[in-house]
């Protein structure tokens, strides 16, 4: 009997259909449990002495402190701790990675225990990544460099293919409250130039070459997340305090 033929007559599929709906509803529910735990295994926090966490080789040096000069720094610059992040903002890694980043600011910079250092390392595959650099850093010129910081990763997919990311990044400023004509100048001028390339070259001198790469005073995380970072921060506070 076909299946159109027995629909007419009992009203209900075949119970092949029916299987193979039930299959691929089994295949979805495990594809599901599989991403949920997945993403509970990239975020969740290790515990500080847990053994997989990275460590400084043996006979690494302590992190060339001279270097942060051409980053950007934020927090007590007596903090026990410094973190390190050399990032491009059109990098999509980099974009996951400034949750985590706010999220030290809030619940380490802020209370003392951190200094964070942003390094600008804008790729030559991003078109974009020099103007977003240079945004941030005119928008510094206005004392809101961390405030275009976090509006440009929070926004990466607007302005990361724009023909005119200029124009995007002064809307920007202008939402910031900035002075944009100020703004705009800088950009267009490219004041800031030299100051985003000797970032690169810092990050050349330390042989970076992918973003983003993110050190715990010397200790560079192979898994850039809250998770692991918290942890790092977290082992190396206990330390500095024995």
């Amino acid at each position: 009997m076909g299946e159109a033929k027995r629909r007419k007559q009992t009203g209900t599929p075949s119970s092949r259909k029916s299987g193979n709906r039930g299959l691929i509803i089994g295949i979805a529910a495990v594809v599901a449990i599989a991403v949920i735990a997945g993403l509970y295994f990239l975020t969740s926090a290790p515990e500080p002495t847990s053994d997989a966490l990275p460590v400084a080789a043996p006979d690494a040096q302590p992190f060339p402190a001279q270097l942060d000069q051409y980053g950007v720094s934020v927090g007590d610059e007596n903090a026990p701790v410094v973190v390190r992040e050399f990032a491009d903002y059109q990098c999509p890694a980099c974009g996951r990675f400034a949750e985590a980043s706010q999220r030290l600011k809030q619940e380490y910079v802020e209370t003392g225990k951190v200094r964070f250092v942003y390094f600008d390392l804008p790729l030559q595959q991003h078109q974009n990544a020099m103007p977003a650099a240079l945004a941030a850093r005119c928008a510094g010129d206005q004392d809101a460099y961390w405030q275009m910081h976090d509006q440009l990763y929070g926004s990466q997919t607007e302005w990361s293919g724009s023909n005119d990311p200029v124009a995007t990044f002064t809307r920007y400023a202008g939402d910031l409250e900035l002075n944009e004509r100020r703004f705009q100048n800088c950009m267009e001028s490219e004041l800031h130039r030299e100051d985003v390339e000797q970032s690169r070259q810092a990050a050349t001198q330390l042989r970076v070459m992918s973003t983003p790469t993110v050190y715990v005073d010397n200790i560079q995380l192979t898994r850039p997340g809250w998770g692991q970072l918290s942890a790092v921060v977290e082992r190396e506070l206990s330390q500095q305090a024995d």
